[in-house]
């Protein structure tokens, strides 16, 4: 490995809590980076109305205090990735992350992926996962080559997904629970010859043998029909923490949240996490942003062999 992909702190997430991570983390002089799914994901990029978060003089949209929160960071001299976190393995001092296209490390691992996470929910998903269903088109688009496939949500982040797909495969539906998605009539991957929107419908079933041969819908007037697919892509989002790329790995509490101490370390020494993923009960931004900072400076004392955390303060 490069030294290039040698970093102090690894932070993945994007949300409020990983980026006030990635602003103390990088103040504090470390080398440090953010792997983000989609900068458009996650549920403070959703809120249309933020009006109670310290020092806002006007209500803003989650996506522009988002932003604000990014260019802090990159100010303070982080980097920011959008890359999907496939797996990690976080035994021994240094800290392996790993996504499609490359692998990191670091002294120290933050977490803080939300919980915009869902179980399982339409018959037939969880049968399928990994035979035709799958939650990530980046990962997994070049399978489905000249196949047809859908994508379920109404989301910026399932019509991007969408745009991936539309790549390799012969035909992509991106099948809207809504009337409305909630990107601009202008979109760029809306534009492309082989996607095609269908609105107010839901999937009701995934249905096949060995893999997925086709998908029962269901109209929002209550008609039923179906559809032969090769490929089922879901994007549709729950209230469930987001920790499938961990595969077990740290002790998690009721809901799968990640069980943490009280300067945001988990059950492996060196990794921490903030915000939402963890078994926090209120659940809002300053909340996640505060968490953030502590979990930024107990890494920097776990990285530094520090006895007291370091206060940033002029």
């Amino acid at each position: 490995m490069g030294s290039d992909n040698l970093y102090d702190i690894i932070i993945i997430g994007g949300g409020p809590a990983g980026l006030s991570a990635a602003q103390y983390a990088s103040r504090s002089k470390l080398k440090t980076l953010v792997l983000d799914k989609s900068s458009t994901a996650g549920a403070m990029a959703y809120a249309t109305l933020l009006e109670n978060y310290p020092g806002l003089t006007k209500p803003v949209t989650g996506k522009e205090l988002l932003d604000t929160f990014r260019q802090q960071a990159l100010k303070f001299g982080a980097e920011y990735k959008e890359a999907q976190v496939i797996g990690m393995s976080l035994e021994g001092e240094a800290k392996e992350v790993f996504t499609m296209d490359a692998s990191f490390s670091a002294k120290a691992v933050i977490i803080a992926t939300g919980s915009m996470g869902r179980k399982a929910a339409i018959k037939g998903e969880a049968e399928f996962l990994g035979r035709g269903v799958s939650y990530c088109a980046i990962c997994d688009a070049a399978f489905f080559k000249g196949r047809a496939v859908c994508v379920l949500g109404d989301s910026e982040e399932a019509v991007k997904e969408a745009g991936v797909l539309a790549r390799f495969a012969k035909i992509v539906y991106l099948i809207s629970p809504s009337q409305k998605l909630k990107v601009e009539s202008d979109y760029p991957a809306l534009s492309i010859e082989n996607l095609k929107v269908i609105f107010g419908t839901s999937v009701v079933s995934i249905e096949g043998s060995d893999t997925v041969e086709r998908i029962s819908l269901k109209d929002s007037s209550g008609r039923e029909s179906a559809m032969q697919m090769d490929g089922v892509f879901v994007y549709m989002h729950g209230t469930k923490p987001v920790v499938d790329f961990l595969q077990g790995a740290l002790e998690r509490g009721e809901n799968d949240c990640i069980v943490t101490g009280r300067m945001t370390e988990t059950s492996i020494p060196g990794v921490f996490a903030a915000g939402d993923v963890t078994c926090t009960e209120v659940r809002q931004v300053v909340i996640a942003a505060a968490q953030g900072c502590f979990a930024a400076l107990a890494a920097e004392k776990h990285i530094t062999g520090r006895k007291k955390t370091k206060l940033d303060w002029h």
